[in-house]
């Protein structure tokens, strides 16, 4: 990563980053660690698009999806116990949901585009409820 792109990651973190864990704590109901890779999430000349496309592809989804997995005690539960950690990062370039995510050992891999269809967080959302109904 070079200087612009840590500038952009240091204000993200600093600025929209908390609000938006704060957001999948409260989803989840519980502290799932975060891990992520944030020297893999960029492409220089999309730099000025990330502030709206990280919340849409890489935050949104998570929120949506845990409130739906835990809207009642049995969700809740069962989230609890099995998701230890959300892994995030971009190796691949992803940008179908069906092949972005993954959830294994109890690690949720988000590995997706950084931009591609930033628009589509229901679609992103629909695919990580369904992985997740079908593991927990």
């Amino acid at each position: 990563m070079g200087l612009k792109e840590n500038r952009f990651t240091k204000t993200f973190q600093e600025e929209q980053f908390p609000e938006l864990k704060a957001q999948i704590i409260a989803a989840a109901g519980f502290d799932v660690p975060l891990n992520i890779e944030w020297s893999t999430l960029f492409e220089d000349r999309f730099l000025h698009l990330y502030n709206d496309s990280y919340p849409k592809i890489y935050f949104l989804p998570l929120v949506a999806a845990f409130k739906s997995i835990a809207a009642d005690e049995m969700g809740k539960e069962a989230l609890a116990e099995s998701l230890k950690e959300i892994h995030i990062l971009n190796t691949k370039d992803h940008h179908n949901p069906t092949n972005a995510y993954a959830f294994s050992n109890g690690v949720l891999t988000v590995d997706h585009s950084p931009i591609l269809n930033a628009d589509d967080v229901d679609s992103r959302t629909k695919v990580l409820v369904n992985l997740l109904e079908n593991n927990l």
